[in-house]
This record gives structure tokens, C-alpha cells and sequence, in this order.
């Protein structure tokens, strides 16, 4: 099977079940979000799928072949990457510093070529590709830590996927932005290639409910129920819970 497959994931500190039993696919194209309550296990579930926590029992399958065994760094390597909720930038850097640093580690070439990559054709280009794709040229040469806090996540966003993933979570993308900045992460989810598997772990129902194609809900580490978000508006008990205002 193509894409990420998981099954029967679980995973206990101690005494406390954090996920339980989760069984979850994300296929090339797809647009899923996982919402739910703090403290439902949403974070929990995406770093067991990229590694950076160990399941207590399940399997984890990427294209087949399982991934269970594999650490973060492998992972990423393999198409997995996610963003984080606070941004992680080097904000002493400009916009294009930053994409140039990911780009040179995808193609082990080291750090050397922070400033203009002279002769290195091929890695500026990509670099514009991703300054055009989400509308960060006019930043291109500012630094990181004069930018608003929705356009550095906008080039949080280009830095991850300058690593070509194939498997891109979003860990509240717009955690932190302001209302009126909004637009500007749901404009660049929008702007994804189309064959990227997406998973978008948020808060925020309306940005939700403009990119996802299906929603998954999660409570106290298990599945509740999935579908479109047709379907998870019209759910009477996702609504009490989540969207009646009890969904933070």
C-alpha cells in the first residue's frame, strides 16, 4: 500500500494510556485533520508517527514496509516531516538563509553555502520556487526576526517542505497567528502540491473546516469517529463536545 498506514497504536506512560488502539491512513493527496480536546492524544499520535516517541504496541507502515524501528532523523529521510506548534527558525538568518539550510542537509552538502550559493544554480532556484510558492519574495532578504508571527510560519512551513516530503503534518499551524493573519497559513495549505499526503493537527474549526477534505476525532487517545466535514458538523455528539465551544 502506498502512503502511511498505522495500526492498532498504542502508547502508555507507566499507568496512563495516551493512544489506544488508533488505527489511521493517510494516502498521497489526502487532506485530513485531527481535532480534539487538550490533553486527547494529538500530539502524542503525531510524533509516535514520526518518530520521535516509541508506540508500546501497533505497527506503523509507510509504503508497505514498517517504519516501527526507525528514528526521527530516518523518518524524514524517508518523506515524513512535520512542523512544530512554536516556530523554529533561525531568526538572526534572512527568509532565504533559512530555506538555502534545509535544502543543503537534504543534499548532504553541509552547511558551508549559507550566504549565495554561487554556482550552485540548482539550490537557488529552489529556493525562489519556495519564496514564489508562498508569496514570501518581498522577505526574502529580511530577517526572520522582523517578520510578523504569521509570515514566520509561513517560512516555517516552506523550510519543511524544502525537505520534499511526501508525509507533511502540520502541528497547529496556526497556533499563535492573529485572526487577520489567518489567511495567509489556510492560502499556503491550499498551495501544497497535490499529491502530498497532509495531516493537520489544529484548534482552530474554521481553518479546519476550509482545508480538510476529512476530520478525525480524538478523545482520551482514541478514535471517536471520522469522516467529511459535512458529516462531523452534522455529528451531534462531536458538536457538544468540540464545536458548541468545548472543542479548546
Amino acid at each position: 500500500m502506498q502512503g502511511l498506514e498505522v495500526r492498532g497504536l498504542s502508547k502508555r506512560f507507566g499507568g496512563l494510556t495516551v493512544s489506544e488502539d488508533i488505527d489511521f491512513d493517510l494516502m498521497p493527496g489526502d487532506r485530513k485533520a485531527l481535532i480534539g480536546p487538550n490533553g486527547a492524544g494529538k500530539s502524542t499520535f503525531s510524533n509516535l508517527v514520526t518518530g520521535i516517541l516509541t508506540p508500546t504496541s501497533g505497527t506503523i507502515r509507510f509504503d508497505g514496509s514498517d517504519i516501527g524501528r526507525l528514528n526521527e532523523a530516518q523518518r524524514v529521510r524517508l518523506g515524513i516531516a512535520k512542523t512544530f506548534q512554536i516556530t523554529t527558525l533561525f531568526r538572526d538568518l534572512t527568509v532565504r538563509e533559512n530555506l538555502r539550510l534545509p535544502i543543503l542537509e537534504r543534499e548532504r552538502r553541509g552547511f558551508g553555502f549559507i550566504g549565495r550559493a554561487n554556482g550552485h544554480t540548482a539550490i537557488e532556484a529552489e529556493v525562489d520556487d519556495l519564496l514564489g510558492q508562498f508569496a514570501l519574495g518581498g522577505l526574502a532578504d529580511r530577517k526572520v526576526a522582523d517578520l510578523a508571527y504569521g509570515q514566520q510560519r509561513l517560512v516555517e512551513l516552506a523550510l519543511t517542505l524544502a525537505l520534499k516530503p511526501r508525509v507533511l503534518i502540520l502541528d497547529e499551524p496556526a497556533a499563535g497567528v492573529p485572526s487577520s493573519e489567518t489567511h495567509l497559513i489556510v492560502d499556503a495549505i491550499e498551495r501544497l502540491p497535490e499529491d502530498l499526503a497532509v495531516l493537520i493537527i489544529e484548534h482552530d474549526m474554521d481553518l479546519v473546516f476550509r482545508v480538510a477534505r476529512q476530520i478525525v476525532v480524538l478523545v482520551q487517545g482514541r478514535i471517536l469517529t471520522e469522516g467529511t466535514p459535512e458529516d462531523i458538523a452534522a455529528d451531534a455528539q462531536v458538536r457538544e463536545l468540540y464545536l458548541g465551544g468545548g472543542h479548546d
